[in-house]
């Protein structure tokens, strides 16, 4: 399903009306692939916020826990404006439900990343770092979908 034409005048809440054509080209793409697209920026994000804490020397499982806090800030808001139609719920009770999804997909990702660092992979914590990222988007995009940004049924009058 492509974006209503509210959601591409203007980002949901946010007050800021971008150019109707970056969001018109966005309604095009297809939702995985939107979904691919903000999470690819979401693992930029993680990826250079991890890489930066642990060559300040930070642990790299105590980076990962500040990485993807900033990730899931990125993609929740891209998400939000480009991803998914809008819910109709207020902000706060659609971001508790996204922090749901997000903490299911973010801790299977955690876990598959710590358990690869720990063991086979802890001279190339990155590669643990994406390959925990991949399971943990499988099941981010199933949960935000089904979940997080599913429209509110209409109430009986």
């Amino acid at each position: 399903m492509i974006l209503s034409k509210a959601a591409i005048r203007e980002f949901p809440s946010s007050g800021i009306h971008p150019p109707d054509k970056l969001l018109a080209l966005a309604a095009r793409v297809p939702r995985p692939m939107r979904f691919l697209g903000v999470g690819g920026l979401g693992l930029v994000t993680d990826l250079s916020v991890f890489t930066a804490l642990v060559a300040q020397g930070l642990h790299p499982l105590e980076a990962r826990v500040v990485s993807v806090a900033a990730a899931t800030l990125v993609t929740w808001r891209l998400n939000r404006a480009i991803t998914f139609d809008r819910s109709h719920r207020r902000q706060g009770e659609e971001a508790m439900r996204y922090a749901a999804v997000t903490l299911a997909a973010q801790s299977t990702s955690y876990a598959i990343f710590a358990t690869l660092v720990l063991t086979v992979l802890s001279s190339l914590p990155q590669a643990a770092l994406l390959i925990g990222a991949a399971f943990g988007a499988l099941i981010a995009y199933c949960g935000h979908r089904l979940f997080a940004f599913k429209p509110k049924s209409e109430q009986a009058a």
